[in-house]
């Protein structure tokens, strides 16, 4: 993000039409900056890497390289984030995208306030999918079960099952946006809540293996039973009345939670949740 908080997006789509289309919405909304297009996977990966912006639109169907593997070199090599725009509702994309570290996946037809709604919640470090995909998402965890020897977060190129979509947390029936937690794990304006723990040695993105364990080594107490909430598809408001705390505090919570984990976003805390044992079904 910019000096004066303008989002800076690029927008990565084989067809023209669609692309414009999209640039000329992101364009003319104040605090949003389109700063590089791309009409295949090769260009989106250039583009980010050249511009550096807070999120990519990527789409998923795109000649010489398509947008998951775009989306792969992107967040493996870059702190970019990518947001994953397509036609098709199916499970193999959805569980690509995030397996190639996507941070969020919204179907075409999205109305323009809710994508650039999207923008912003990726932008701030926090997850989204679509609510048509959420339940599929969380039943496969459920089917799957926790991995033996498998990375924990499961993200780049891993092999584990995608995310539940519900249990990232902004997207509530498609309308509500829950506050996204500081990127990078960062702690919460005003919390309360002390970081008891050193950070783990790399649950996360470093691909250690985890069991529910080892997870009990690192956190405390109140942050695994928040963790759990997390990966049953509660926002950061509702794990608050459930804990009977505040919505900071509770943020602040989801927030060591990256920190110690090495989670990028709630999407990894979700699949570390279920690969580890800690949650073996779904809500």
């Amino acid at each position: 993000m910019t000096s004066m908080g303008t989002l800076r997006v690029v927008v990565a789509d084989d067809q023209a039409l669609v692309r414009v289309g999209f640039c000329g919405i992101i364009a003319a909304t104040p605090g949003f900056a389109v700063v590089g297009e791309a009409g295949n996977g090769v260009e989106a990966v250039e583009a980010a890497r050249r511009t550096r912006p807070d999120v990519i639109l990527m789409d998923v169907r795109m000649p010489v390289m398509d947008g998951i593997e775009a989306t792969r070199q992107i967040t493996q090599s870059t702190d970019v984030r990518a947001l994953i725009l397509t036609t098709f509702d199916l499970d193999e994309y959805v569980f690509a995208a995030l397996r190639a570290g996507a941070s969020g996946f919204l179907l075409k037809d999205t109305l323009p306030a809710d994508l650039l709604s999207a923008i912003k919640v990726v932008a701030a470090g926090d997850a989204l999918l679509a609510p048509s995909v959420t339940r599929r998402l969380i039943g496969e965890f459920a089917r799957t079960g926790p991995a033996t020897g498998a990375p924990a977060a499961g993200m780049v190129g891993a092999g584990t099952p995608a995310a539940g979509a519900q249990a990232v947390g902004p997207v509530r029936d498609g309308s509500a946006w829950d506050d996204a937690a500081p990127r990078g794990g960062g702690i919460a304006r005003g919390s309360t809540v002390p970081d008891t723990t050193a950070r783990s040695p790399g649950y996360g993105r470093a691909g250690a293996i985890c069991t529910a364990d080892q997870l009990a080594q690192v956190l405390t107490d109140r942050e695994l039973e928040v963790l759990t909430m997390v990966a049953r598809g509660l926002s950061n408001g509702e794990i608050a009345e459930q804990l009977t705390i505040s919505p900071a505090t509770a943020k602040t919570h989801v927030a060591h939670l990256l920190t110690k984990l090495d989670a990028r976003d709630r999407i990894q805390l979700v699949i570390i949740a279920y690969r580890s044992g800690l949650v073996t079904t779904a809500p």
